[in-house]
């Protein structure tokens, strides 16, 4: 054999064990951000998740807000991601505990019976006005002895949360919004921010105030992470006071 001939099969030896321990790292490398995604969510492949949709505030029974669905959306390219079946259901539907499955609970405690149930048990510190009639406390949300009033159009909140009880459970995810489309603001938070929040947060439950700027110009896009309210949101009013 030449000396040449030896150099080139050299070559291509060292260029495939090259792209061979390439494709391994990069390999190992998706395949560890995927069970840290489904860690986050509680979706193991071939697990099955609930995604508890709300009443359309002014709709016919059973109506869903159009800004509702799209928070469906954005969400199902995650669970699909993470290899987990997906369930819709509706809030007066639901008669069960949590923990057995990840949930993905949207609305806010008027339009969602299962959304009331869960701040109620988990979030005893976020008070809602449930108030029908127009003020400027209508829909406001008060959490930590902060008040976080909606302008409709302009300014809107929604809480965004983490919810386990821990030992193993899967996790319920909680976006109460003032307005359908903080509803979606909050599921697009959480589909492009879920690696940070895992590594701020871990395993824990954790819950936010987000804010969705000038929706009527830029709809659900501009959304800020105005405070972190897990302290507060968890312990009962009559305790912070």
């Amino acid at each position: 054999m030449s000396e040449d001939l030896r150099n080139i099969l050299l070559g291509l030896i060292a260029t495939g064990i090259s792209a061979a321990l390439g494709w391994f790292a990069r390999t190992y490398l998706w395949r560890r951000r995927l069970r840290r995604k489904q860690g986050f969510f509680g979706l193991p492949t071939g697990s099955d998740c609930l995604f508890v949709v709300n009443r359309q505030m002014g709709g016919t029974e059973g109506s869903v807000h159009r800004n509702d669905a799209f928070a469906l959306l954005e969400l199902s390219a995650l669970i699909k991601d993470c290899g987990a079946n997906l369930q819709i259901v509706g809030h007066d539907a639901t008669r069960q505990g949590f923990g057995e499955r990840a949930e993905f609970c949207v609305g806010g405690p008027v339009s969602n019976a299962r959304t009331a149930a869960h701040l109620a048990s988990m979030l005893p510190g976020v008070a809602v006005d449930l108030s029908r009639e127009r003020g400027p406390d209508q829909g406001a949300l008060r959490v930590g002895g902060e008040t976080y009033r909606w302008e409709k159009g302009a300014t809107e909140h929604v809480l965004l949360a983490r919810l386990t009880d821990g030992h193993g459970a899967r996790p319920v995810f909680l976006l109460s919004g003032q307005t359908a489309v903080s509803n979606q603001a909050a599921a697009r938070y959480l589909a492009r921010h879920h690696e940070q929040l895992a590594k701020r947060h871990r395993d824990r439950s954790f819950a936010l105030i987000l804010k969705v700027v000038n929706s009527a110009a830029y709809g659900p896009d501009v959304t800020e992470l105005v405070a972190d309210v897990t302290a507060s949101a968890r312990t009962p009013a009559a305790a912070a006071v």
